[in-house]
């Protein structure tokens, strides 16, 4: 009779949970892509009232409206709709959290090169054409309202990272480049917490419009938060104290990695040192957090993927730096590893 209570209780529920939670996904960029969410901002509205307003077919308008307020992304009162705070925080468009551009950049461009995952798996190649062609930002940062919808939402996401890394005693340095650093935003708050400091941002010419426009709206750091545009595999990188490697040594394989960390020794001046963070969760038994990321990069990039804080250790020393793991609060999921260069 337990044998029996046992095979009656297995059943394929969770794997076809998973397909449904795909479908969700789904909904979710359908709703974002007609503006669900912005169009109900600050009113309530019936599913018919909705269809009318977005060009919408009723039927599927009222089933995709009341999924979402499944979800917890719409509520149901009455036969109207509104926002749910979540929603209304983070995915009306215009709104200083407005999540929608990172959004749109996984339905365009992360989700597909995840289609081809089991492809991945078998050849080791990325499903990104543009990583097979040669830098996958490259065609990301070629339209200019993509662009700044994307960095809208990377901006949000790593300000934490930025925050907590502001606090870090920078008073040893006088100044840092942060190699890959988009529009700046980790640069400005590093600065405007640490007056002291000369920042700059080292990345690909095509976003020096987007930096300009960031450094306009923030204002106060125009003058200390410089751009330099260039290829950190192809230029020189910018002289400095300190070299700043967030989020970027994940995205390149072994090779690279090194290969970036030793032109970051020969940029560094005497006494100073390279901060690399990411999550480096590459251990023995990484989370499904590590997993995600590191599967992502392998679909996304050339030979990207998740390491581990003693694989950078290695890296570092390889390219003449003394490695240290440092202690900072905030940080949250990743790690701060620092590299010093003996004077």
């Amino acid at each position: 009779m337990a044998a029996q209570t046992t095979e009656l209780s297995v059943n394929p529920g969770p794997i076809m949970g998973l397909m449904a939670g795909h479908w969700q996904v789904r909904m979710l960029l359908a709703a974002v892509e007609h503006g669900v969410f912005t169009e109900l901002a600050g009113r309530s509205a019936t599913s018919a009232e909705l269809a009318g307003d977005l060009g919408l077919v009723p039927l599927g308008a009222n089933d995709l409206l009341v999924g979402l307020s499944h979800l917890g992304l719409l509520e149901l009162r009455d036969g109207k709709f509104t926002n749910s705070a979540v929603a209304d925080r983070f995915l009306v468009q215009g709104r200083a959290e407005y999540i929608g551009g990172y959004l749109r950049f996984c339905e365009r461009e992360l989700n597909p090169a995840w289609d081809g995952l089991a492809t991945a798996l078998r050849t080791g190649e990325p499903q990104n054409r543009a990583a097979v062609d040669g830098n996958p930002y490259d065609t990301l940062y070629q339209d200019a309202d993509a662009t700044d919808g994307f960095l809208d939402s990377m901006d949000l996401l790593n300000t934490p990272v930025a925050l907590a890394m502001s606090r870090f005693d920078w008073s040893r340095y006088s100044s840092f480049v942060d190699i890959g650093g988009a529009r700046g935003n980790f640069a400005h708050q590093v600065v405007t917490q640490n007056p002291h400091l000369k920042g700059a941002v080292f990345d690909l010419p095509p976003l020096e419009p987007a930096f300009k426009r960031h450094m306009d709206r923030l204002g106060g750091a125009n003058s200390t938060v410089a751009f330099h545009g260039g290829d950190f595999f192809t230029d020189r990188l910018p002289e400095a104290d300190v070299l700043v490697f967030g989020h970027v040594l994940h995205n390149w394989g072994v090779a690279d990695r090194v290969r970036l960390l030793t032109s970051a020794y020969e940029a560094v001046r005497p006494g100073g040192a390279v901060f690399v963070y990411d999550p480096m969760a590459g251990g023995d038994e990484p989370s499904m957090h590590a997993v995600l990321a590191g599967l992502a990069m392998l679909v996304w990039s050339h030979g990207g993927a998740e390491y581990s804080v003693r694989q950078l250790h290695g890296w570092l020393a390889e390219a003449g730096f003394r490695p240290e793991t440092a202690e900072v609060a905030g940080l949250h999921d990743d790690v701060l590893v620092i590299g010093h260069k003996d004077r």
